[in-house]
């Protein structure tokens, strides 16, 4: 006690005080930073359940900044630098120019949520992935989440194929009041077309697992007999053509039997279960008049027509906005008149909007994305989930987001993501690779 009796702690025991309130605050901070893989699983999933129509707290976006501030901090602890690939330019030219279009109707939410979804989060998690699944435990549980949500997709699809909607979980897949296709299996991102693509790609993983002997026989018997059913289910005709592609390839034209004959197994399966499904579940008729429908084909011709003509009379750099696109397509088209006119093709709809500059840049990125199915120099050869093996499926795996997205615009946050994890984590192996690290 001082002369004015003021008690006075002794200097070891407040030293004690700080270093314990310090440690109790950076903690939880410490075992952020320490697992960023299971940060960006979390990230993933929470894109998967957080459609944008859907109207809750956005959690998705809360935790893809976490991963962001994570990466961050990572990278200032470690030291380590930010790399850039070839992929990067073209996606940064292509984010810019959609972002300066969406400045012109800043006052749109929407706006911002699609070049969030197009393209801030996929470029962001490409620079991100390569750094975060470097181990083999790391890829581990990539491949564990795929299988999964794998499992789960088809799970809510098939029952829905057989009217079994009391097992889907969550909800709001049956609402009909938010997103579309409430008549087909749109699983948790609320849009057909997009259940299917996560279908297709996550089957072609599944199958890579019999290459590495992953799985047992019991579980391929149920990949084989329920994938198809699933694909069928959402009733949309390019998933459909998507998926016999690229699992017709495999079956006639694939270099490793591994794949080949499950491939084959999985194909011959298909058409038998998808006949009796046709003849037995009472589904056949729905089917038949959905691959006979042409009221939307019809829609999309006039889109079509009414979007090659703006191409035509602004070439080189497009309309901009779409404040500028909506009024001249609605000018143009008096047989429909929806709330918002869609061009459901990727190519078009960046042709209208970037002219010959968007379609060139979107050129140049699918180009750099292919080569990525070229194998890294490697001295010992692993095998584990995105081996050197698994590039032979990569191409196919973009022939499903390419065939797909002449039907629709490819604006599925979740789909974006995940294409561009894989792709970011093959652009990082081969980057270590070139600079004589191990892959």
């Amino acid at each position: 006690m001082n002369a004015t009796g003021v008690s006075i702690l002794p200097e070891s025991l407040l030293s004690r005080s700080c270093a314990s309130l310090a440690g109790a605050l950076f903690r939880p901070l410490h075992a952020l930073v320490n697992a960023p893989v299971v940060i960006f699983i979390v990230a993933l999933a929470a894109m998967l359940f957080r459609p944008p129509d859907l109207k809750v707290f956005p959690f998705d976006r809360v935790a893809f900044a976490l991963v962001v501030v994570v990466f961050a901090l990572r990278l200032c602890l470690r030291r380590e630098h930010l790399h850039a690939s070839a992929i990067t330019w073209p996606m940064l030219a292509l984010m810019l120019l959609a972002f300066l279009g969406t400045l012109q109707e800043s006052d749109a939410p929407q706006s911002w949520s699609l070049l969030a979804a197009k393209w801030v989060v996929p470029f962001t998690l490409f620079h991100i992935a390569g750094s975060v699944f470097r181990r083999e435990d790391s890829l581990r549980k990539l491949e564990t989440f795929s299988l999964a949500v794998l499992f789960y997709l088809t799970f809510v699809s098939v029952v829905f194929l057989f009217d079994a909607s009391s097992l889907i979980y969550p909800r709001f897949i049956l609402d009909e009041g938010i997103g579309i296709h409430a008549d087909r299996a749109r699983g948790p991102l609320l849009q057909a077309v997009a259940n299917g693509v996560c279908l297709n790609i996550l089957g072609l993983i599944a199958l890579d697992c019999f290459r590495r002997r992953r799985r047992s026989r019991v579980w391929a018997l149920a990949l084989f007999c329920t994938v198809p059913l699933a694909l069928l289910a959402t009733r949309t005709r390019s998933v459909w053509l998507a998926s016999a592609v690229t699992v017709g390839w495999l079956a006639l034209f694939g270099k490793n039997r591994r794949l080949r004959r499950p491939a084959l197994a999985i194909s011959t399966i298909g058409v038998v279960l998808i006949s009796g499904a046709w003849v037995c579940s009472g589904s056949g008729a729905g089917l038949c008049e959905r691959l006979l429908d042409r009221s939307p084909v019809d829609f999309r011709l006039d889109m079509y027509r009414a979007g090659w003509q703006m191409f035509t009379e602004k070439p080189i750099a497009g309309w901009g906005s779409e404040a500028t696109i909506q009024p001249e397509i609605e000018r143009r088209i008096s047989s429909f008149h929806p709330e918002r006119y869609l061009f459901h093709n990727t190519y078009l709809e960046l042709a209208v909007e970037r002219g010959l500059i968007g379609i060139a840049l979107y050129a140049w990125l699918m180009v750099c994305l292919f080569r990525l199915a070229k194998a890294p120099p490697c001295r010992v050869e692993k095998t584990h989930f995105l081996d050197s093996g698994f590039r032979r499926l990569w191409p196919l795996i973009l022939v499903v987001y390419l065939i797909n997205a002449s039907a629709v615009v490819m604006n599925y946050q979740f789909v974006n993501g995940f294409v561009f994890t894989i792709a970011g984590i093959l652009a990082a192996q081969n980057a270590r690779a070139a600079s004589g690290l191990s892959v």
